[in-house]
């Protein structure tokens, strides 16, 4: 009670009234104000009128982020996933196929139109580009002759880049197509295929709220999707889908300053086989059907009728015969040539 006297806390007694020299047994240097700072933090009253001075640090509530509040991409593609599935009320291996082709027909394929209108734009632009510079370099040559520069002097000119990159970047602007435009699809289709990724391994967790949905929502060999296809028919065939669908970009590109990117591409969807092979097959199946749409959608913007609807002049009325031609020509003749039958 003489401590609690002394802090100025409530007690349960009656409250004590000290006389003024009972503070001399402290001594002189010992103050009324002193003895308050060293005695408040640890005086203790069990009274239950007692409210503490600071609560503990482990009394503090810590602030918790809900997931719910957290709409991230991968959870928004979760609830699409599964909110298809259950309005459709399909297996889910036929949702995902239905979830993959709704994504890549509303999302993915207006980009890929509008890629294809941009890559004509620049392709077009190449032969107005090229008469460009033969121009540039014939006024430098007659402005050489007028003030008589020397031969380093014209070259210099006749070679510099800056002002045809100039003279390409006003084109660019004029025809409303610079390259950069092209590349709007990989920027949206990279992170929704990642997403969806993400979004059905974490549907194949044990502790997903469809795991035993998805266990048992296969179909043929594939009776379970969330562990990998032990036959490896899907990583297989995904590996040809995607190497099909490089060599059909490319069957008709005789550029051969692309020919690291092309390898690049094809060492990447023969790496896509194993890769596939360890991750569910709720995954594999995704990708698959993935690259299946992007191949079909592929071949629909090559028909003529699709470049009219988008205002391009056609390059060919017979796309698909020319492209049948191309590969003949790539890989069945060449074949052919290499191991044709030797003359003595």
């Amino acid at each position: 009670e003489l401590l609690q006297g002394l802090a100025g806390l409530p007690c349960s007694s009656p409250a004590v009234n000290l006389p003024r020299s009972s503070a001399s047994f402290l001594g002189p240097r010992w103050s009324r104000s002193k003895m308050l700072r060293l005695l408040r933090p640890a005086l203790v009253c069990p009274g239950p009128s007692l409210v503490p001075l600071a609560p503990p640090l482990h009394m503090h509530t810590p602030v918790h982020m809900h997931r719910a509040h957290m709409h991230t991409p991968v959870q928004v593609a979760e609830q699409f996933l599964v909110g298809l599935q259950e309005m459709s009320g399909a297996s889910w291996w036929l949702s995902i196929a239905a979830a993959t082709l709704t994504v890549r027909s509303t999302v993915t394929l207006p980009l890929a139109a509008y890629q294809t209108v941009i890559l004509h734009r620049v392709e077009a632009l190449q032969k107005e580009i090229s008469e460009l510079s033969l121009r540039l370099r014939y006024e430098v040559s007659v402005k050489a002759k007028e003030v008589g520069w020397s031969l380093d002097t014209c070259r210099y000119f006749s070679t510099n880049t800056k002002n045809m990159k100039r003279i390409v970047s006003e084109l660019y602007v004029r025809d409303n197509c610079h390259p950069f435009k092209a590349s709007i699809l990989v920027l949206v289709q990279v992170p929704v295929w990642i997403s969806l990724s993400l979004a059905l391994r974490d549907l194949s967790l044990d502790s997903s709220a469809v795991y035993s949905a998805l266990a048992a929502g296969g179909a043929l060999w594939f009776k379970d999707l969330t562990v990998p296809d032990s036959t490896w028919i899907i990583p297989v065939s995904l590996g040809l889908t995607n190497l099909l669908l490089v060599e059909v970009g490319t069957a008709l590109n005789k550029s051969g300053r692309r020919r690291i990117v092309l390898h690049s591409f094809r060492a990447v969807s023969l790496l896509m086989i194993p890769v596939s092979a360890y991750v569910p097959t709720c995954m594999s199946l995704y990708w698959l059907c993935s690259s299946a749409v992007g191949l079909g959608h592929n071949m629909i913007l090559r028909s003529p009728k699709v470049h009219r609807l988008l205002q391009l002049q056609p390059k060919s009325n017979t796309p698909y015969r020319d492209l049948c031609a191309a590969f003949v020509t790539k890989y069945l003749r060449k074949t052919t040539t290499e191991h044709g039958p030797k003359q003595d």
